[in-house]
């Protein structure tokens, strides 16, 4: 098959500025959709690191320029994409992303042949960095991700039974996915002063959304010698960048140590006490599932899409609760076993559901049927 994918920023994702569940998720599906044997093409932004690079894994890539503002950075580089792929001989053109899948239609009507699907990954306009009018056009494509496609795949159950209840339609349901983590060295904590199993961990970009500042006034109502670690970049410069790094300040264990990734990555999972994740909106986050993958119990708030990966292998709070989450976390303290027995039990959980390979799997067998319907 000759797959074309749009709507990323780059790849590989860790040298891409503010690469996100997004871009993690490309990466894992088309470096095996390759490995299996299709030719994988994936448009990424030609501001990327290392532009000049034209295969990643097998994956070609292909580098068209974007407008790089905040409003018009995904949806110019979507529109030279799709106006590309329509002279491409391809067989599936996947766009991930609400945003992206605005342009769905355009493949839909002038390449036939094609096969269209689309990725809901979450409600983006939820965010709290679009203006209104970002927040009404992400709403349309969320409408458009669902009725253009020849078949839309979300990440999550919630969405499935979302889009099901709002739009009276079937999507298929492919979520994310991690690896399990194998033994990891410690070298790398050393730069960062860390212990094994004497820190907690918050991994995620710095944006509202993700409600890191919850966690930051939260832990410093808890009476601990452990940090509380977050990795993560603020790659706009925001207010809220700077807020994070005001209330760091005022407490010494609190550790901003920016965007993270290969093994120091691994390693900070890999030997971290527990994992906190604060966030107020997601489609199906990719962090959670690998704290769990390394084993981890996970704090979380209690949005719908995070307590459907907790299957009794973590513990919720009320979402942006700062006394609930301070209380979660000194009970996590407290109890060793619990954490234990709970971080074996999620590294269970992604074991039977949630590997990248099996997700790309589930992806292979959705591409070949939709093209096995055009025949």
């Amino acid at each position: 098959m000759r797959i074309y994918m749009i709507g990323t920023k780059g790849l590989p994702s860790a040298t891409v500025a503010g690469a996100g569940g997004v871009e993690r998720h490309v990466e894992e599906i088309s470096t095996r959709l390759a490995k299996d044997g299709n030719d994988v093409f994936v448009y990424v932004r030609s501001r990327a690191k290392d532009e000049h690079r034209a295969e990643f894994q097998g994956v070609h890539l292909i580098h068209l320029p974007s407008i790089p503002t905040k409003n018009l950075d995904t949806i110019s580089h979507t529109f030279l994409a799709t106006l590309h792929v329509l002279f491409q001989p391809a067989d599936i053109i996947h766009y991930h992303g609400v945003g992206p899948s605005t342009l769905a239609w355009i493949p839909r009507l002038f390449k036939p042949r094609a096969r269209v699907v689309c990725t809901f990954h979450s409600r983006d306009w939820q965010d709290a960095k679009w203006g209104w009018f970002a927040k009404l056009f992400l709403k349309f494509g969320a409408w458009a991700a669902v009725h253009i496609p020849h078949k839309t795949i979300v990440v999550s159950h919630v969405l499935q039974v979302e889009i099901c209840k709002q739009w009276k339609k079937e999507v298929a349901y492919i979520p994310n996915g991690a690896e399990l983590l194998g033994p990891q060295g410690t070298e790398e904590l050393q730069t960062f002063g860390l212990q094994p199993g004497k820190y907690l961990l918050g991994v995620g970009r710095l944006v509202p959304n993700k409600a890191f500042e919850i966690a930051i006034k939260a832990y410093k109502k808890v009476e601990s010698d452990f940090p509380l670690v977050i990795v993560g970049r603020d790659y706009h410069a925001s207010a809220y960048g700077k807020e994070l790094h005001a209330l760091a300040k005022k407490d010494a264990r609190v550790k901003l140590v920016g965007y993270q990734s290969g093994r120091a990555l691994h390693q900070l999972f890999a030997h971290c006490y527990a994992f906190v994740h604060s966030s107020r909106a997601e489609g199906l986050s990719v962090t959670i599932i690998e704290a769990m993958a390394a084993g981890k119990l996970v704090i979380m708030s209690d949005i719908r899409e995070n307590l459907e990966l907790v299957d009794h292998s973590g513990i919720a709070y009320p979402v942006d609760d700062i006394h609930q989450l301070a209380r979660t976390i000194d009970l996590v303290l407290s109890d060793p076993t619990m954490v234990s027995e709970r971080g074996r039990r999620a590294r269970e959980v992604v074991r039977k559901d949630y590997s990248w390979s099996s997700v790309t799997s589930r992806l292979e067998t959705l591409y070949k049927n939709l093209l096995q319907e055009r025949l």
